[in-house]
């Protein structure tokens, strides 16, 4: 009877010890992410990269600032939680994928590469090429139209009007003759209104 006695206690006694065994246990890992890829971080390392992750994930109330930099309290919530995922062991990219399955892609502040993200990505660079090549191309077209001083000058000889007088040359009526002579006089110094010989020409 004794034996039986100590028998039943030793089963009754079963049931606490399981349960301070589970209790003891690693939590179960989170839906979607699986079992916990790092290590478990703790003191200031662990401050330190929960405010890298934080600054990865886009705060939902927030315009376009970070969980590390929101004041909102949801995004003091999603910090908490940053930070126990990291004390269990999760490492970056299984804490960004959980909270992608929460809240979507738009969660994170670098989208990943793949899928549509390839043109938010590519697209300023394809942008600023495209720019590039409009104003090289603009910018060469505008160097074949432009006319270089010595062409504009030709241009302007080849086109004024031929068959002008010379500057010796004076009207056939001899009164406006002798007036084109004086105010030649007074205008040059010519005396009689003759121009003086040119030294180039041959003599």
């Amino acid at each position: 009877m004794r034996q039986f006695a100590f028998a039943l206690l030793g089963l009754l006694a079963l049931p606490p010890a399981a349960d301070a065994q589970d209790r003891r246990a690693p939590p179960e890992s989170f839906p979607g992410i699986g079992a916990p890829k790092g290590r478990p971080l703790s003191g200031a390392e662990l401050d330190a990269r929960t405010a890298d992750v934080g600054a990865l994930l886009r705060c939902p109330v927030c315009q376009g600032l970070s969980v590390a930099d929101s004041p909102a309290t949801m995004a003091r919530n999603m910090k908490a939680e940053v930070r126990e995922k990291l004390a269990a062991g999760y490492d970056q990219e299984q804490i960004l994928v959980y909270f992608e399955r929460s809240y979507g892609e738009f969660v994170r502040l670098e989208p990943p590469m793949r899928g549509v993200n390839w043109f938010v990505w590519i697209g300023p660079i394809a942008g600023l090429l495209g720019g590039g090549l409009v104003v090289a191309w603009a910018l060469k077209r505008a160097g074949r139209g432009a006319t270089s001083p010595e062409a504009a000058e030709r241009d302007a000889v080849a086109s004024s009007p031929s068959g002008l007088p010379s500057r010796d040359t004076l009207p056939d009526d001899a009164r406006l003759a002798a007036a084109v002579r004086r105010v030649r006089n007074l205008a040059y110094g010519w005396p009689d209104g003759l121009p003086p010989p040119d030294p180039s020409s041959p003599s």
